[in-house]
């Protein structure tokens, strides 16, 4: 057996990739202390909302309020999603210091998601990455339909790389290699991401799973074989992907700390405080959640969440 990481670093994405699906938007002050609360939980990278165009996506309208509002000097990195430069320029007026920038292994994806090619796109990136780094703003990037795309199937693996590698090229110091849909298996992470690492650094390769088929923690342990020590997780697992039908959303940080902790590899975040976040956003939203975790310990405290 491959020597695992003795420490793993948790990127939590449910006040972003989470909140943005949900059918009506979330109260900002709402948003906020559920920020602080995944933060008291011991998560030290978050993503706290994105500048795409409030009409894009109205869930997250009130993103430069959300940000203004986000602690400073607590040792938390809060990023954003910026899709443009109109995006940057929000993000700093707002005290942003790290962003991410999005495109995909699939052009069908792409065109749907960003009205522009995978090429158009790395190219509208470049002003981005550019004067974030000039201005001291550190870059992260992501993959979409890394392994399966909802329009063309299966994705071919040097695909993949060469998005990859072409958004390290342009300054992002970490990469998310996506599973969109929730489609992958442990199989396609090793094929895949093994390949992608033939050439891109493990430090720089994070991992983003979606639990649609019930293959998110069984598609992490596949990436802790290859040393991947970066995984985005969202509370109650909140999000999903509306090109899969009946997605369950994102991998749940309460059930990858939990697995983790159980396995030794150190996370250095505390579950129950965890799945108390997750369930007070839950009574915001209005449904419940699919994470094991919260349902087992909501159930274990006489709560529902």
């Amino acid at each position: 057996m491959a020597t695992l990481p003795e420490r793993i670093k948790i990127v939590e994405v449910g006040p972003r990739d989470g909140l943005q699906n949900e059918a009506k938007p979330v109260p900002t002050d709402r948003k906020i202390a559920f920020i602080e609360a995944l933060a008291d939980a011991g998560l030290k990278q978050i993503e706290a909302t994105s500048f795409v165009h409030p009409k894009t996506v109205p869930q997250l309208a009130d993103a430069v309020e959300v940000a203004k509002a986000l602690p400073r000097g607590d040792g938390v990195v809060y990023s954003a999603l910026v899709p443009n430069e109109k995006g940057l320029d929000r993000a700093v007026e707002s005290g942003i210091r790290r962003i991410a920038l999005f495109t995909a292994a699939s052009d069908t994806f792409a065109r749907r998601n960003l009205r522009m090619s995978i090429d158009e796109s790395v190219n509208a990136f470049r002003p981005v990455a550019r004067r974030a780094l000039q201005a001291g703003i550190t870059v992260r990037g992501y993959v979409s339909t890394a392994f399966v795309c909802p329009y063309e199937g299966e994705i071919a693996k040097e695909r993949v790389r060469d998005v990859t590698e072409r958004l390290v090229e342009l300054g992002c110091d970490e990469v998310a290699v996506s599973d969109t849909i929730g489609a992958a298996a442990p199989g396609d992470v090793l094929a895949t991401v093994g390949f992608v690492a033939e050439r891109v650094p493990r430090k720089k390769i994070a991992l983003h799973f979606h639990d649609t088929y019930g293959t998110a923690l069984a598609n992490v342990c596949a990436g802790l074989q290859l040393g991947i020590e970066t995984y985005d997780s969202s509370a109650g697992g909140l999000g999903g992907c509306p090109f899969a039908p009946g997605s369950t959303g994102n991998l749940a940080t309460e059930d990858l700390v939990y697995m983790l902790e159980r396995m030794g590899i150190r996370t250095g975040v505390k579950l129950e405080k965890v799945v108390k976040a997750a369930q007070d956003i839950a009574q915001c939203i209005g449904h419940e959640l699919h994470s094991k975790q919260a349902r087992r310990l909501g159930k274990a405290n006489g709560k529902q969440p």
